[in-house]
């Protein structure tokens, strides 16, 4: 039995596919089972990663390993909960980013990193600093743990969808950032892998999709899927920060991204060498990711 926290959403919703396509016993935890939306063959069990009390119900003895996606902005309560996991289920796999910075504290004691990451809870982080102090609870666990780092999701780029539904223009504050999409099948793809056998254990590897593409090369390659003429739009960092934390994207999230887009526009993303080896295939491209997807843009 694998517990699959996010599963409602693109990722941890692939990963519970895959895992039931594999055979695999799946729980989804969800705020409200009534309403979530699953594969079929999929547990759905009410809980909340942000009340670890909540997570009684879900974490029965069967339960032999998580898919850990925290949804949260900043780690309070994420110590407990991780804690909690780890007590429960023998293995833990964490969906992190590619980029994440080892933790000061890395060659603290596991208590000890384990009360520095929780005394800094309450911080403000930016995406990766979030990522690296779950990454480092993880680790201090003792529970067996694979550290997923993929690049940019492909699924990001779905904040165009509404603009391309209109006609256009797409808008963008970073027309010439260089990214590595990755589809969430292949992330899920890993994240089985890591679940299901041992080759991945105590393990943090990167995975990008096979080709570094400019967000105005992303916008053409909707065009085309779609069969609908787009045009490219550059606003101001300004416009495009107002728009995201508009979207509910946090400040300091929203300052991360544009940093990290204007960043790439002079060096761009690069590829990671073992995506293919990792998952026994080439990865798939964006513009399998847009076809799979061309009903949101439609």
């Amino acid at each position: 039995m694998i517990l699959v926290t996010g599963a409602t959403g693109k990722v941890g919703g692939q990963v519970a596919a895959q895992l039931a396509e594999a055979g695999t016993r799946v729980r989804a935890l969800v705020r409200d089972p009534a309403a979530a939306r699953l594969p079929d063959g999929v547990e759905a069990v009410r809980g909340d990663l942000a009340d670890p009390a909540s997570l009684t119900a879900a974490l029965t003895a069967e339960v032999d390993g998580v898919f850990l996606m925290w949804p949260l902005p900043h780690t309070r309560g994420a110590a407990e909960t991780v804690a909690l996991l780890a007590e429960r289920a023998r293995r833990l796999v964490y969906l992190s980013a590619r980029g994440v910075p080892e933790p000061p504290d890395a060659g603290q004691p596991a208590a000890e990193a384990a009360e520095a990451a929780e005394a800094a809870e309450d911080r403000e982080a930016d995406i990766l600093g979030t990522h690296a102090r779950l990454e480092h609870l993880v680790r201090a666990s003792g529970a067996e743990w694979t550290l997923l780092r993929p690049g940019g999701f492909a699924s990001n780029t779905l904040g165009w969808a509404a603009h391309v539904r209109a006609g256009g223009p797409v808008r963008t504050a970073s027309p010439q950032a260089g990214r590595t999409l990755v589809h969430e099948a292949d992330i899920a793809a890993l994240a089985v892998r890591a679940l299901l056998t041992d080759d991945l254990v105590a393990t943090a590897p990167e995975i990008t999709g096979p080709e570094v593409l400019t967000q105005a090369e992303q916008i053409a390659t909707i065009q085309d899927v779609v069969g609908r003429p787009l045009t490219v739009q550059r606003i101001s960092r300004a416009e495009s920060r107002a728009e995201l934390i508009g979207a509910g994207v946090p400040p300091a999230y929203a300052d991360g991204i544009l940093d990290a887009h204007a960043a790439m526009e002079t060096t761009p993303e690069t590829l990671a060498p073992d995506t293919a080896r990792l998952l026994g295939r080439p990865p798939l491209t964006y513009r399998r990711w847009v076809a799979d997807h061309v009903a949101d843009f439609s």
